[in-house]
């Protein structure tokens, strides 16, 4: 399909990005989230679309406004001049300008003159987000200054962050390493966490409206300004705002923007640094709200295996299908995050530096567990497992132990009186492979837990449970 073949009224719509482009991408596909595009009418996409098109071209194409509503670069608007266009979308226009009554640079959003005059709502929206927005002070937050309305133009005066976005920083570099995507979801999640304080849901979280400072720092912009969905494959989208990539999937089901649901579209944007693309994609907004409401999240471990089981099961935990599921809102999610991204090491690291130069130990991955096989003195051998608990991630214990025999009446007093004289770890009944078997435990906070305290318990946990083994069966069983 070439350019040249459509008519200058047809557009490239992108239905998960809920945007449309002038030129097509040598392969056919969104060159930001990889989805495939549509070939729809420009008339059907109304004026609630982003369009990312080089400034010179859409300053002078169609179905962007006028041209004169572009000139205001060099122009004065109450106490603001204007110097240069940042960016622009269906919505309005981003200005870099100059505040001159204090001296300060600032982004300054002029909200579509079109868009003023045919939505009412949108306006009072713009005001009222606006508004919520200017209460947020926070390092991860894009700090509003002021908000109005000045010769029939309404504006917002942001806090001018000199960067790039997230959107565009993994668009040059690819898929981001797993701890720094942590620890960039993590201070985002703080930022959110701020707002979901104050009552402020942001309702549009994307990598386009996270903006990465000079020195890394992501501060988020834009809360409460999502647009509207097109209806172009199915018109009862009229009522869905946001971005179907991010959007969690009770909005699909018309149910009200929550906390809850900035969280899902975070989780989105973590699955998006670590590899580059986003989870589900489809060719039009109908097979994509059922992929979202329906599908299974990929494993990311099985295309990925770099990152860590913690935060792949961070990104499943974020992005589960029910909000009940989820982080209830920015602060839980954020101390969830800041566990994972406190440098945390996953549990194969751990293994690795407990293990490197001790003879006589080995392990491998087994089933969502990590098995270690220790040889002791006199030929005999001992097996452990390694794993996390089943609690929400940021109260997660480290379990190691070791199965010592079945647990059979004849052991239980003996069994008791070896436990009272332990000082490591402690002799339990547990249900293995439907046996129920004593099994010698021991348990570590696992966001604290550390290569020392994994050596030692594993050392000391297969002495104790094999000296149980022998002293209760006389046998070296494991």
């Amino acid at each position: 399909m070439s350019n040249s073949s459509l008519s200058s009224s047809f557009a490239f719509y992108c239905p998960g990005c809920n945007e449309r482009f002038a030129e097509l991408a040598d392969n056919d596909q969104c060159f930001r989230c990889g989805g495939p595009l549509m070939v729809v009418d420009e008339a059907l996409l109304g004026e609630t679309l982003l369009i990312r098109r080089p400034v010179d071209v859409a300053m002078t194409s169609s179905g962007c406004g006028s041209q004169d509503d572009h000139k205001l670069v060099g122009r004065q608007l109450d106490v603001y001049h204007f110097r240069t266009l940042l960016g622009q979308g269906g919505m309005g226009y981003v200005y870099l300008a100059e505040h001159e009554s204090l001296g300060r640079q600032c982004a300054l959003k002029i909200l579509s003159p079109e868009l003023s005059a045919s939505d009412a709502d949108y306006v009072r929206r713009f005001h009222q987000e606006g508004r919520a927005a200017a209460s947020l002070i926070h390092p991860n937050v894009v700090t509003v200054h002021s908000i109005g309305e000045s010769e029939g133009f309404h504006y917002l005066e942001m806090e001018f962050v000199p960067g790039r976005s997230l959107q565009k920083l993994i668009q040059v570099e690819g898929r981001l390493r797993p701890r720094r995507a942590a620890n960039l979801a993590a201070a985002i999640a703080n930022g959110l966490a701020a707002a979901h304080r104050l009552k402020v849901i942001h309702r549009d979280l994307k990598p386009d409206n996270v903006l990465l400072s000079s020195t890394g720092v992501p501060k988020i912009a834009d809360f409460g300004l999502a647009k509207r969905v097109a209806g172009i494959d199915d018109p009862t989208n009229e009522s869905l705002a946001g971005t179907p990539n991010y959007m969690a999937p009770e909005l699909f089901e018309l149910q009200p923007a929550t906390p809850a649901s900035d969280v899902y579209a975070l989780g989105v944007c973590l699955y998006f640094m670590l590899t580059g693309r986003v989870p589900f994609q489809a060719t039009n907004l109908r097979e994509l709200r059922h992929e979202i409401t329906s599908a299974p999240l990929p494993k990311l471990r099985d295309e990925f295996d770099d990152i860590p089981l913690e935060i792949a099961e961070c990104v499943s935990e974020l992005m589960a299908k029910h909000p009940a599921n989820r982080p209830h809102d920015g602060i839980e999610a954020a101390q969830l995050l800041n566990a994972i991204a406190g440098q945390v090491p996953d549990i194969e690291t751990l293994l690795k530096s407990a293990f490197r130069d001790l003879p006589g130990v080995k392990w491998y991955r087994c089933e969502g567990l990590y098995r270690v096989e220790v040889d002791l003195p006199y030929g005999r051998h001992q097996t452990l497992f390694v794993r996390t608990s089943d609690h929400k991630t940021g109260e997660r214990l480290l379990l190691i132990y070791s199965v010592c025999c079945p647990a059979v009446p004849e052991y239980f007093e003996q069994a008791l009186k070896l436990n009272s004289e332990m000082l490591h770890g402690g002799l339990a009944i547990r249900d293995v492979d439907g046996i129920s078997s004593f099994v010698m435990i021991d348990t570590y906070p696992r966001t604290t837990v550390g290569a020392e305290e994994v050596r030692r318990s594993v050392l000391e946990i297969a002495r104790r449970a094999d000296d149980v083994e022998e002293r209760l069966t006389g046998e070296d069983q494991n």
